[in-house]
């Protein structure tokens, strides 16, 4: 059974979410930097809200890579009161001015939450070698996911791409697709058995842009139309 990942903003959305099927949720702000780290208390009243999974973005600017050391002290601050919340995990990842992961980074916010799953973010398009990265992550436990949209090209090069990093991220680490996914793109997913989770953010609103309403019907159409 394929699941759906959503983003929401708030408690709100996260209940229209909910109600339309989502199976997991990705909390963020400032859905137009691609997320951030939501306020701690809106992060509570999400996990309050719903019964469904959620997953806590831990960003705080709209780069793929930290800006200094206090921005770091900012994120393992972050990182460890939301630990207290009853999430499924954080969404984070960080890379280097040479395309490589930015361990120092990712291990100083792992060992802040040692309970918590990780899902790497879309940083991972941005590594110079994501097979050498893919090797780099699988050495950590707590990363359960990577999310990307495949990278650049055409749909069809992407998804080649994407069943490469499938295979050769299993079995410590899911593929988790999403990012810029059109309607058609993601009824394809939701039934091929090479994805079994696929993310959506722009593709539940009404209209598809950041500043759209999620749309409970929308989420379940996606859920079930099936591509001709």
């Amino acid at each position: 059974m394929h699941k759906l990942e959503v983003i929401v903003m708030s408690p709100e959305e996260a209940v229209i979410a909910a109600a339309g099927g989502a199976d997991r949720l990705e909390l963020v702000r400032a859905l137009d930097t691609g997320g951030l780290t939501p306020q701690w208390q809106t992060a509570q009243a999400v996990s309050q809200a719903v019964s469904i999974p959620v997953r806590v973005m831990l960003r705080e600017n709209a780069s793929m890579s930290l800006a200094n050391m206090d921005e770091l002290k900012v994120l393992q601050t972050a990182a460890a009161k939301l630990q207290e919340l009853p999430i499924d995990g954080l969404v984070m990842g960080w890379v280097t001015d040479e395309g490589g992961v930015d361990l120092r980074s990712l291990e100083a916010v792992l060992t802040a939450v040692p309970a918590c799953k990780v899902t790497f973010h879309r940083a991972f398009e941005h590594l110079s070698d994501p097979f050498e990265g893919l090797r780099v992550l699988k050495r950590y436990s707590q990363i359960d996911r990577i999310l990307t949209g495949g990278g650049a090209g055409t749909w069809g090069e992407r998804k080649r791409r994407l069943s490469d990093w499938c295979k050769a991220a299993a079995p410590e680490i899911q593929i988790l697709v999403g990012g810029g996914l059109s309607d058609a793109e993601v009824a394809e997913l939701m039934t091929d058995p090479q994805f079994p989770e696929v993310h959506v953010g722009r593709a539940a609103r009404i209209p598809q842009e950041n500043d759209g309403a999620l749309d409970a019907e929308k989420i379940a159409f996606l859920k079930t139309w099936r591509a001709q």
